[in-house]
């Protein structure tokens, strides 16, 4: 039975875990939270204790053979997101007893601070506009500079969607307005096809260390939320001036188009949901 590390263990990571664990792995898992470590406990898993911003709090980790690291920034907390992506990042790296064969970093498209729609791949520049982006793409080059460089890839995520993970739906299903930007293209992703192409590249030959990950469909943000009005038979979506200030407002001053040919054609890769209209249907249906 092979071990597998999880680092970051939230809305994409547990179901990696749970992925991983049918196959047959030994799955630790990393929390902050003695409390989040009980219940992993209890499904199974073997659970470590520690902040990745403290190295001290955090023990040597087993041989594992893939390891992925899916850290979120929480915003609730006092914490500063370069030290969470690039100190937890090489903070972790130290902690490892060996080398895994691969070495999965989930980084964002929000590394790209295009805001005129053009069409982006990994060869595109990277100059992101906000603070996130900029510690995503600090923490990609932490890690291509580190003794994992060889084993390690960095996957550029668009949006994740799936399963309680849908904007906005209580406000559309009463047909109230929306104050959100309807401008802007979205580059999304379902969440159960972002598992697949990871546990995909446990064991594909990497070609390349990093890759754009999206369903490769973009759709514009009004388009997006009338589809899924329309799935829900709601009434026809309002749309009323935003305030720039939050965070959605920031995050749709950038626009841009992912492309995914890299990922289509080296890891032929075959979508569940090959767009958000199948995502949004199968999620909504239930």
């Amino acid at each position: 039975m092979t071990k597998r590390l999880i680092i970051g263990c939230g809305y994409l990571g547990f179901r990696v875990a749970k992925l991983w664990q049918t196959l047959g792995h030994d799955i630790h898992l990393l929390t902050r939270s003695e409390q989040t470590a009980a219940l992993f406990e209890q499904q199974g898993f073997t659970a470590h204790v520690g902040d990745v911003t403290q190295l001290s709090t955090l023990d040597l980790f087993p041989a594992a053979t893939e390891v992925l690291y899916a850290v979120g920034f929480d915003r609730t907390g006092n914490y500063d997101i370069h030290d969470v992506y690039c100190q937890g990042l090489e903070n972790i790296i130290q902690r490892l007893s060996q080398t895994p064969n691969r070495f999965i970093h989930i980084s964002s498209t929000g590394v790209y601070g295009q805001i005129n729609g053009s069409l982006v791949d990994e060869e595109t520049l990277a100059e992101p506009m906000r603070a996130a982006g900029v510690a995503a793409l600090a923490a990609e080059q932490t890690l291509r500079q580190s003794s994992l460089s060889a084993s390690a890839v960095s996957l550029r995520l668009g949006g994740i969607y799936g399963p309680q993970r849908v904007p906005y739906l209580k406000q559309i299903i009463a047909g109230e307005p929306l104050a959100v930007p309807s401008q802007g293209w979205l580059n999304l992703l379902h969440v159960e096809d972002a598992v697949q192409i990871i546990e995909l590249l446990c064991h594909a030959p990497l070609q390349h260390h990093l890759y754009l990950v999206t369903d490769g469909v973009p759709v514009l943000r009004r388009d997006y939320l009338n589809e899924i009005a329309r799935l829900l038979q709601a009434p026809d979506i309002t749309w009323v001036p935003s305030d720039p200030s939050t965070a959605v407002a920031q995050r749709a001053l950038g626009s841009k188009r992912i492309d995914t040919q890299r990922l289509v054609g080296e890891l032929r890769f075959i979508w569940k949901y090959p767009s958000y209209r199948e995502g949004l249907a199968s999620i909504l249906s239930e």
